[in-house]
């Protein structure tokens, strides 16, 4: 139904399948990057987790949520601590296997809570793993 209002108001579907074509390999070269973590992200005050892919660049944790929510988070961290899931969030990250969450503190004083698997637990922390 869609593609026959595009049709009618003049745009060209082999434009929309590139706009499309072009959306997925975006997504595919994020998720292919060095160091990559796929996790799920809450801010402070939120009630919902935001699955997508980060990254730590030196002491900055970069989020880009899945390709159709756009959100993305770039956060000097000063502090980050794992710990277990809570009991209130077991349901909501019942797809990660073992599932740990790290609390990122940023310079500003903002809180970020990061999930993603217990395998990954030293991803999460970056640069603030210690030895």
């Amino acid at each position: 139904m869609i593609w026959i209002i595009l049709a009618a108001l003049g745009i060209p579907l082999w434009m929309l399948a590139g706009a499309l074509a072009l959306l997925f390999s975006r997504a595919r070269s994020l998720r292919e990057r060095e160091g990559d973590l796929s996790v799920r992200v809450r801010r402070q005050g939120a009630k919902r987790w935001t699955k997508g892919h980060a990254i730590w660049v030196h002491d900055v944790f970069a989020f880009d949520a899945t390709m159709l929510v756009w959100v993305d988070v770039l956060l000097p961290v000063s502090a980050a601590t794992v710990g277990p899931v809570g009991a209130e969030d077991q349901h909501a990250l019942r797809r990660l296997d073992a599932p740990v969450v790290a609390s990122l503190v940023g310079d500003d004083g903002q809180l970020l809570e990061v999930a993603a698997t217990g395998s990954r637990a030293d991803g999460l922390l970056g640069p603030f793993v210690t030895a």
